[in-house]
């Protein structure tokens, strides 16, 4: 998941984002309206975490922007208001859900695993293919009713990866769906998890190279190794 937090209080911005990110959630900041949707039209986010009054175009009109688009993100509006015509507004703005300061860190993490939930309707909450079994919530994975044992960020990465349903995963759409914004395309980043993960997964290999394009879940032995 790859979040968005439009929060223009910068403490309690970086403290949300490293809270998200110790969940696996690859986090983002924007400290105002205008930015916020700047970075809206560039990246792809699944949830946005938006402050009701941050300055710029403000939480209320930022979400009727989003609201209107097609496939854009879900919406926790946050805000100190928490008056039920407060509340009334920010959901007739366009929010998907609706959080009061102060909050606590689990609360929203539970929150965002639910509109994960929503949004992905269809796709059953427990992922299986070639043999592993994916628990989004409980963050547990297992091969073959083995338990494997994952850091946060290779969890992160293979859940895109199974999410691809077989498709080719590039490094840079790993990038951008496992890190966040401040990802160096550059990195090795993607290539040492990709390895590790493939080590925690055993044999034989599941995770496959495609050569110049990037990589896939695959349940044939014959797979390429190198990352």
């Amino acid at each position: 998941m790859r979040v968005l937090i439009v929060e223009d209080e910068a403490f309690m911005a970086e403290a949300v984002r490293d809270g998200l990110r110790l969940e696996a959630i690859a986090a983002d900041i924007a400290g105002d309206g205008d930015t916020a949707l700047e970075m809206l039209a560039v990246n792809e986010y699944d949830v946005l975490v938006l402050d009701r009054d941050v300055p710029g175009p403000d939480g209320d009109e930022i979400a009727r922007i989003v609201s209107q688009e097609p496939g854009g993100p879900r919406i926790i509006m946050v805000t100190a208001a928490s008056r039920i015509d407060d509340k009334q507004a920010g959901f007739g703005s366009g929010a998907d859900d609706y959080l009061t300061k102060p909050f606590v860190m689990r609360e929203l993490v539970l929150r965002l695993r639910a509109l994960e939930r929503r949004r992905d309707v269809g796709r059953p909450p427990v992922v299986r293919s070639a043999g592993l079994r994916l628990d989004p919530f409980r963050r547990e994975v297992f091969r073959d009713g083995r338990y494997v044992a994952l850091t946060r960020k290779q969890f992160a990465v293979l859940q895109v990866l199974l999410n691809a349903e077989g498709g080719v995963v590039s490094a840079e759409q790993l990038l951008e769906r496992a890190w966040d914004e401040n990802a160096d395309q550059l990195t090795n980043a993607v290539r040492i998890t990709i390895s590790a993960l493939r080590k925690r997964l055993g044999e034989p290999a599941l995770i496959r190279t495609v050569t110049g394009v990037g990589y896939q879940i695959d349940d044939a032995t014959d797979v390429d190794h190198d990352a």
